[in-house]
């Protein structure tokens, strides 16, 4: 991609950028403006509302009194006339009682007229459970009692006659309430089964239920006459002029004093909940002024001064005849914080996404640059690997060419030299495509790694020997000092000692005169760190950022006078990383280079 087409991109996208900058800015504004509204609305609306309330409450109290007063006499009629009734139904029940007791009476006293022995039955579960049951009447027994009673001298009989069982049985529960007596029809019997008898039932003296009615009806009369009934009658007579006093008050309610009318706290707390109905929950600074008195004063910010902005004021007690005088005001000097409150999730949400479109622009930007510059990379990577396959392909092609001359072909000599030419020279090209291939496999994971036991120092003396005629070639003096004591590692020998050789080539290229090279090892904790040291040309900050990206050249003047395609660092970075290790590089200009690598001990 061109310049002019890059510059042209970032224009369009700088102002596409901006506009959306402005679109959010003139959204957040109005949206400002619709809360500072809505704000204003929502006060004025809950100050009309509490002064509503203050001026129904006020008019809800005297009707209030007024009720009160009222229901006071009526409840006091009421109290009268029930317990009139009370007593009229207590003397109604127990007139009923007496009749029936009387009644009793009557059918009793006819029955003993009529038979000469009439005994009472105890109970109803006694004549169930023998009388009642033929299989029990047996032990039914007839009890005659004769007592001599000597009562101031003179001597009374006192005999009687009544029913025991002779021996227990399981009881026979009642199956009503009547009234039975036993009536003998025959010449007396010691028991029931051998003497003729009838049973009289009569209805019960008096009705159980009345009696709990009667108690209850008692105990409401008593609840009743607790109160004082002297005060009672002397309302009910109009001889109490209290009454009357409570009345007169209550209609002068309307002429008191605004400070007499006004709860403070009662208008405060309605303010709030009002206030709060309407999603407003800050503090608020509070007056209540007559003409321009202040009656009433609640400060949060006691140093701030009302602004009209921030002002709202309504009147207290329409409805008086005269015009009211009363003034209720509220003032909220953080009015701007309140609406940037509501406004919170707008705000980062309107941030986050000019956030994320600076990010994605200058992503893009950076993305496009580094594409660029890749593409540049690439062409240059071309143009030495071209370079580079170029050498050896012109070097076999002359010593082919040569060995097709008959003259030449004839000397063996020649022919041998020629054919070892042709054959370092494919080896030479052979590694070029392998380094290439590796770098290819690396990017699309699919090399593979062996994991082996490597002793580093055994490895990197057999990467300086396999390179002695090359070093010898350059003049290159290697210091070795292979000073780690437990120096094997996992993992695979051909790629670690294409590391080293990389890094140990690198020192040869990037030194400006004899390659002077130092190589250590040393155990630090539990890894084993690999340094390789010259004293060449050296790296910028700038460089060193990027030495480990595919396809990178360090600069050095003339474009092809150090050989290879930028590929050998990125491959040692990687191969490393494979291994669980790192890499760092420490460099000055034209003061050298040092490569340290840390992997992992076994174990």
């Amino acid at each position: 991609m061109k310049h002019k087409s890059i510059g042209f991109i970032i224009g369009l996208m700088t102002v596409a950028l901006l506009g959306v900058v402005a679109m959010q800015y003139f959204f957040i504004r109005q949206s400002y403006i619709l809360k500072a509204q809505l704000f204003d609305e929502s006060v004025k609306a809950a100050l009309n509302a509490v002064a509503a309330k203050a001026e129904k409450r006020e008019i809800m109290q005297l009707a209030d009194a007024q009720r009160k007063n009222k229901e006071k006499l009526e409840r006091e009629q009421r109290k009268l006339e029930e317990q009139l009734r009370l007593k009229t139904e207590i003397e109604k029940l127990r007139e009923k009682q007496a009749e029936l007791r009387l009644a009793f009476l009557k059918q009793e006293e006819a029955l003993n007229e009529q038979f000469p022995i009439v005994i009472p039955i105890e109970n109803n579960e006694f004549y169930e459970t023998y009388l009642n049951n033929p299989r029990h009447r047996h032990l039914v027994s007839i009890d005659y009692l004769s007592n001599i009673v000597i009562d101031n001298g003179f001597q009374r009989n006192d005999n009687s006659i009544g029913l025991s069982a002779m021996r227990k049985v399981p009881v026979t529960k009642a199956k009503d309430d009547s009234v039975r007596y036993f009536i003998p029809m025959g010449p007396s019997a010691t028991n029931a089964s051998g003497l003729n008898f009838a049973v009289k039932a009569f209805p019960p003296r008096q009705d159980l239920k009345m009696n709990p009615e009667i108690a209850r009806k008692e105990q409401q009369l008593k609840l009743l006459q607790a109160n004082t009934l002297m005060d009672t009658i002397a309302i009910l007579s109009g001889k109490n002029p209290q009454v009357v006093e409570d009345f007169a008050a209550e209609i002068e309610l309307y002429k008191r004093p605004l400070s007499q009318r006004i709860d403070i706290v009662y208008i405060k707390s309605e303010l709030e909940k009002e206030l709060s109905t309407r999603d407003i929950n800050s503090p608020f600074n509070l007056e209540i002024k007559d003409k321009n008195t202040t009656l009433y004063a609640f400060a949060n910010f006691s140093h701030e001064k009302p602004s009209p902005q921030n002002l709202y004021v309504t009147e207290l007690f329409r409805s008086d005849n005269e015009r009211s005088s009363g003034r209720l005001a509220v003032y909220f000097p953080n009015k701007s914080n309140i609406l940037m409150g509501n406004m919170t999730v707008m705000l980062f949400s309107s941030i986050a996404l000019l956030l994320v479109l600076l990010g994605c622009f200058a992503y893009t930007i950076f993305t496009m640059l580094r594409q660029k510059k890749i593409s540049e990379m690439k062409t240059d990577f071309i143009n030495n690997m071209t370079h580079e396959f170029k050498t050896p392909v012109a070097t076999i092609m002359i010593a082919s060419e040569s060995l097709r001359d008959p003259e030449i072909a004839s000397d063996q000599m020649r022919a041998t030299r020629l054919a070892n030419i042709i054959y370092d020279e494919n080896i030479r090209l052979g590694n070029h495509i392998e380094r290439v291939l590796n770098i290819a496999r690396l990017e699309k994971d699919n090399l593979k790694l062996e994991h082996r036991d490597i002793d580093i120092n055994d490895l990197a003396q057999a990467v300086v020997d396999s390179m002695e005629l090359q070093l010898h070639k350059n003049g290159a003096q290697v210091h070795m000092h292979l000073d780690a004591a437990d120096a094997i590692v996992v993992g695979d020998e051909l790629h670690l000692s294409n590391v080293l050789f990389n890094l140990i080539d690198n020192a040869i290229k990037y030194s400006s005169e004899s390659p002077d090279i130092t190589i250590r090892t040393k155990n630090i904790h539990k890894h084993i760190q690999i340094t390789v040291a010259d004293q060449g040309i050296g790296m910028s900050r700038d460089q060193l950022s990027k030495i480990f990206d595919q396809f990178y050249r360090i600069p050095t003047g003339n474009r092809h006078d150090v050989k290879g395609f930028g590929l050998g660092l990125s491959y040692v970075s990687d191969i490393v990383k494979r291994c669980g290790g790192k890499v760092q590089v420490k460099s000055e200009k034209d003061k050298g280079t040092t490569f340290e690598i840390m992997l992992p001990l076994k174990g």
